[in-house]
């Protein structure tokens, strides 16, 4: 029972507790559960969409796992960081083949692409499909393209 519990929270899916400040307003700091799917991760890894929500192993640290909307597909030129300080970035990027631009909702709070560049398609462990808990805040998660220019 215990290897079928593994392979199934590996390989199809699992509900997880979200916490940090990076993605809000989408996601609480802390208190929400979330379904993520690993398995349409693991059948087409490359069917990823700008919006959307990932779960991804931390470029910065493997043993953290991090969540991030997709902003850049492999191709693309990206603004490095369009909300900026006191301007935004002049500075574009092509995301290269196998890789994708990531951010955080928000962008004062979050390391994310703009930190760390391009992150390898090999890091995705999951996608974001709906919080479930608190069950006030029930919400499907669909591409959000508002985030992308």
């Amino acid at each position: 029972m215990a290897c079928f519990c593994h392979l199934f929270i590996e390989y199809v899916g699992k509900i997880s507790l979200m916490e940090g400040p990076s993605m809000l307003p989408t996601l609480a700091v802390s208190g929400e559960l979330v379904i993520e799917d690993r398995l349409s991760i693991h059948l087409n890894p490359s069917n990823i969409s700008r919006g959307e929500l990932l779960v991804l192993k931390s470029p910065l640290d493997s043993r953290r796992l991090i969540c991030k909307r997709v902003a850049g597909l492999p191709g693309d030129i990206v603004c490095v960081d369009p909300t900026g300080e006191k301007a935004p970035s002049t500075e574009h990027v092509i995301i290269p083949e196998g890789h994708l631009w990531i951010i955080g909702d928000n962008a004062p709070f979050s390391r994310d692409s703009r930190t760390y560049g391009p992150v390898s398609m090999g890091l995705v462990k999951a996608k974001l499909r709906a919080r479930v808990w608190p069950p006030t805040s029930f919400q499907i998660f669909r591409s959000n393209m508002a985030y992308i220019d």
